[in-house]
Formats: structure tokens, sequence, C-alpha cells
């Protein structure tokens, strides 16, 4: 076999070796079928030139650039997400009342000036309440209540009274605000808070009414007081448990939720670093000898489709997309020149910058390479 094809030959293959991209131009479609039917696989960016994103551009992907185009980000494997906490039932024992919602019973104005005259008549008037109760006539006892109360508004005994016979009445809301106005006149008032305990366990309010109730036994301690707290308490401590135990579940739930967000970020990070690892690998282990991108698909425009603006000195920009490489891969100088550093240095110089051109013309390693390529590929000579 002739020794200058054979020579040649090698020369197609150490480029193919260097850019495997070479063989999807169409004019190499039979040697690619040869070389599948012997068994061989031809790289993707081979394999469909009709898919490459340019017919006069040949574009090798490396692994980590398809994953970035086909997922656009580094998939990170997340938990599922946790079930929202649904609270369970309590078991509480104890009767409750219906809520009373009639309108809001009078009130005494604070503002009233309180004679002597009024206090006494309002005494009076709280005697026949008392009366009224002992008898059992619970509304006459109110009217009587709520007159000593308009005659003498800053008692806070009058009002407590009248909250403990809302209490027989089975009048919770209305005890609760006689309670609470006593308690604004007088803050240690073991009435009003024994009253607003009692009438707050009638509605189920079991912590609230234990903590009135406590506050009215530091203050006046009874019997009643003792046993309404015996039912009260038990109800009130299930109830904080009850809290204390969902709100760490919350807390841990919250807790796990911050940990898992915090090891997403972490794996992306990794993932992130690993990706720019393996491209700076693949980078420096690519030949330093071929043209960027891979030559010959990667003069910036596309080589050999055209350098944008034209090649100064006449190698038009846009030029043919079918071009035969035989005439580059007949020719041994041109094919020597590429694997020579000097060369390439000064051919990747003028691509960046044509302007850059006339620097090299005195290089008689570089000219002569360069004009003979205008040669090749149409420009002027």
């Amino acid at each position: 076999m002739d020794p200058a094809k054979l020579s040649q030959l090698k020369q197609f293959v150490d480029l193919c070796k260097s850019n495997p991209s070479v063989l999807a131009d169409p004019s190499l479609a039979f040697f690619r079928d040869y070389i599948e039917s012997l068994g061989a696989q031809v790289p993707p960016s081979a394999d469909k030139p009709g898919e490459s994103k340019s017919k006069s551009r040949v574009v090798e992907e490396s692994d980590e650039d398809m994953e970035e185009t086909e997922g656009g980000h580094v998939e990170v494997e997340e938990e599922e997400e946790e079930d929202e906490i649904i609270e369970s039932d309590i078991e509480l024992e104890g009767e409750t009342v219906e809520p009373d919602n009639e309108p809001p019973q009078k009130m005494g104005d604070p503002l009233v000036e309180v004679t002597e005259d009024n206090r006494e008549a309002s005494q009076a008037a709280k005697a026949q309440a008392m009366e009224a109760l002992s008898e059992g006539n619970l509304e006459e006892a109110i009217e009587h209540l709520t007159q000593a109360i308009t005659l003498n508004p800053t008692s806070a005994i009058m009002y407590g009274t009248r909250a403990t016979v809302y209490i027989k009445m089975k009048k919770p809301n209305a005890a609760i605000r006689d309670a609470t106005a006593a308690l604004e006149i007088n803050p240690d008032s073991a009435k009003g808070y024994k009253a607003r305990g009692m009438a707050r366990a009638m509605l189920g309010q079991w912590e609230e009414a234990a903590k009135d109730l406590h506050l009215a036994s530091k203050l006046d301690y009874d019997e009643e007081i003792n046993a309404v707290l015996k039912k009260v308490e038990p109800n009130a401590h299930r109830i904080e448990e009850h809290r204390r135990k969902y709100d760490r579940l919350r807390k841990e739930r919250e807790e796990r939720k911050i940990q898992r967000e915090r090891e997403r970020r972490r794996a992306e990070a990794q993932a992130a670093y690993e990706k720019a690892k393996k491209q700076e690998q693949s980078s420096s282990s690519r030949p330093s000898g071929g043209m960027p991108g891979g030559f010959p698909g990667g003069m910036p425009g596309g080589f050999p489709g055209g350098m944008p603006g034209g090649f100064p000195g006449g190698m038009p920009g846009g030029m043919p997309g079918n071009v035969d490489f035989s005439n580059i891969l007949n020719d041994p100088d041109l094919m020597a020149a590429f694997k020579d550093p000097e060369v390439m240095a000064a051919m990747q110089d003028v691509m960046k910058n044509p302007a850059n051109l006339a620097k090299h013309q005195a290089n008689p390693k570089v000219a002569p390479i360069i004009a003979k390529m205008m040669n090749k590929f149409g420009g002027p000579k």
C-alpha cells in the first residue's frame, strides 16, 4: 500500500480519536457504516448529524453538558413531606352547660357619685335580694341586686353576689361579666375569683377555671372551692399535657423539616461541586492540539461554517456548510501543523481577534499555514 496514503490514513485516525465529531460529516457516512458493520459503536455526537445544532457545526457534548441540557439543574432526591399533625380528642370528665347568649345584664355607672344615702339604699336592696334568694325566687333576687348595683356601682361585693345568683340560674356568661366587674373594682376579691372560676367550669373552660379557683382559695379558702377544684384540676392537667405533647411533636416536626432542607442544600452544593470538578478534569484532559471546541467544529461561528465578520485577509464569514474535509486530511502540511502547539496558539489567537492576524504574518511557521487554509476555503490568495 502506498506509504503516503497510509500516513494520511493514520493522520485521519488520529484526528478521529482527538475529535470523534469529525465522523458526523455527511461525506463520511460510508465510513461510519463500515465502522458499525464491524460491531463498533459510533459516539452519539457523531451518530446522528441531522440532530446537531447546525448542519455546518457539530458540537461534542460531555455527560455533564447533557445532564445540564436535559435537567437544567442537579436533581436532589427529597423525602416525602410529612403529613400534618392531627390532634386526638381529650377525654374529659364533668358536666357543662350551654352558654347563655342573652343580652348583657344592666351594669352600674362607675362615674356616678355615691352618697351615704345611696350606700344605705343599696344595702337595703341587697337584703331584699337575700330574702328572695332564701325563698328560691332567683329572678326577684336579680332585680334587687341590680337595684343595689345601680345605687352603688363601686361595690365589688354587689357584683360578686349577683354573679353567684347567675351561677345558680346556670347563666355562666352573665356570672363571668359580674365577677370580672367585681375584680376590676377590687383585684383581691375572693368572691369575684370564686364566682368566675365556677362559671368557667360550667362552660368547660377547665384551665381558666382552675386558675381562678386557686386564686380564690389563696384569698379566702372554703370547702366549696375545694370541691369544685377536685373536678376541675384533672381536666386542666389533661389539657396541659395534651398541649405540651403536641407542641413537642410540632417542634420536632419543624426541626426535621429544617434538617431536611439543610441536607438538601448540602447535597445540591456537593453535586454542584462534583459537577464543576468533573468539568474541570474533562477540560484539562482534552487534547491541546485541537481547535477550540474540537476541530473542525469549534471555530467561532462554527468552522468550517464561517467566522463572524469574515477572516481577515479574505476568509468570508458564513462559509458553505458542505466542506470537503479531504482537502485538509490529504494535506500532510496542514495535518502536521495542527499538532504544532505554536501554530495552534497563533490560530486560536487570530480566531479570538481577527485583527491579531497582522502580528503573525511575519512568523514563517504560521503565515504559510494561514495562507494555505485561506486557499482551501476559497479565500483570496
